[in-house]
């Protein structure tokens, strides 16, 4: 077997290893990475950290800093307070509340990481509360979730970036969003329909917006410190987009002003930046890099010109990522699938920012399946309903979004290019 093939096995035991136990498969790549570059394949130690994406790291640590302080200084639970009012006293809007919610908190740069355990522990006492079908909800604050997660500022549309741009992609994160949030509308009115919303639609019920965490005691309203959250966001936008800012220092930035606004409020929020994260993708990434410099790409280059069709080789990428992240972690999947369909991205005929939608979506749409975090969150949350009927309910509609999703994407994306 020659070494090539071996790194690329390897790179497939990590997703299965991280699937089975509980281990961070970043931290199998930085030593297969160490292993397999020095012992094997006689590179040196310096290329093994050569490998290392700095970048990645700044990015991923800078931007989930700034939203440590949003969450720890109150500033998402009153964004959250706010957008319940828009319900109006209708239930029947409630889940497009949550929706249009989890899909702006991820476009201005909230992770999935930490905003998951927030929202649907509370999304789901409300679907019990008020009788709405705890599918229906569930679905459509994932949708939203990831409507918004490939954002030009969010910790995934900022994976997509070092990714690329360590390739040398050049790409619209702005059409890679677009494209995105689309898409995850498409999905979410087709789960509105077939999960219960033409008859939620018939309910007269008022919500109380008191359950939005404590409005009531004043904990959601707004001061000089939120103030200061909310424009230090907006100015990471405006630079990050306008001025070519480098987004994870930008968001360092802001973020350490805002401390030195509040040193003991935010003397902690180090902690709460989601480091398991950032080690599994840098680690991955890692490992990719050294991948690279064997030859393993120069092999799946070869693989896919032997596939003789670029297009055919997209869809068996996208549904490839779509199983695998249904057992493992989105994040790492993204990681490691771009830079094997570098190949790909490469062909003039392909649209590079088409194939990416295509990877992502594929990627994460299936995330509702109960072995993924947020399908784990959503049963150990729901209320009111058999478990075990409830778990099997999530099993179906996983393989149904496998099934279908991945190629929707492709078909859209890669075949029509793009819907922006």
């Amino acid at each position: 077997m020659s070494l090539e093939v071996l790194s690329i096995i390897v790179l497939l035991l990590m997703f299965v290893v991280g699937a089975a136990v509980s281990v961070n498969i970043g931290l199998l790549g930085f030593v297969a990475a160490f292993v397999i570059g020095t012992m094997l394949a006689g590179l040196g130690a310096g290329d093994v950290y050569a490998s290392f994406p700095v970048n990645m790291l700044i990015l991923l640590a800078g931007v989930s800093y700034l939203f440590s302080i949003a969450q720890k200084n109150g500033t998402l639970d009153m964004i959250l307070s706010w957008g319940l009012r828009l319900v109006g006293g209708r239930v029947t809007f409630l889940p497009w509340v949550l929706f249009a919610l989890s899909a702006a908190l991820t476009t201005i740069g909230e992770s999935t990481v930490a905003l998951a355990p927030i929202l649907f522990p509370f999304g789901l006492q409300l679907a019990y509360k008020y009788k709405i079908n705890p599918l229906l909800v569930s679905l459509l604050i994932m949708t939203g979730i990831y409507a918004g997660s490939f954002s030009p500022i969010s910790p995934y549309g900022l994976i997509v970036k070092g990714i690329l741009d360590r390739y040398g992609f050049s790409y619209s994160s702005v059409d890679l969003f677009l494209n995105c949030l689309l898409y995850y509308f498409i999905i979410s009115v087709i789960c509105f329909i077939l999960f219960g919303g033409l008859r939620l639609m018939k309910n007269k019920a008022v919500v109380e917006t008191g359950l939005a965490g404590g409005e009531a005691g004043g904990e959601n309203r707004l001061n000089f410190h939120k103030a200061a959250t909310i424009l230090g966001i907006v100015a990471l936008v405006v630079l990050g987009l306008g001025f070519n800012i480098d987004i994870g220092f930008g968001a360092l930035m802001i973020g350490l002003v805002l401390s030195l606004m509040a040193p003991k409020q935010t003397a902690d929020v180090l902690k709460q930046v989601p480091w398991t994260v950032i080690v599994m993708v840098t680690g991955i990434i890692t490992y990719i890099g050294i991948m690279q410099k064997i030859g393993a790409m120069d092999l799946m280059n070869r693989f896919i010109e032997n596939i003789g069709n670029p297009y055919f080789a997209s869809l068996i990428a996208t549904y490839i990522g779509g199983f695998v992240s249904a057992f493992a972690s989105t994040s790492g999947l993204i990681s490691a699938i771009i830079p094997l369909t570098v190949p790909i991205l490469q062909d003039p005929a392909m649209s590079v920012v088409g194939v990416i939608t295509s990877l992502v979506v594929g990627a994460s749409v299936v995330d509702i399946s109960p072995f993924s975090t947020i399908g784990a969150l959503v049963v150990a949350n729901v209320r009111g309903v058999n478990e075990r009927v409830f778990f099997r309910n999530l099993i179906y509609i996983a393989a149904g979004f496998l099934a279908i999703g991945p190629g929707l994407a492709w078909l859209l994306f890669v075949v029509g290019g793009s819907l922006v």
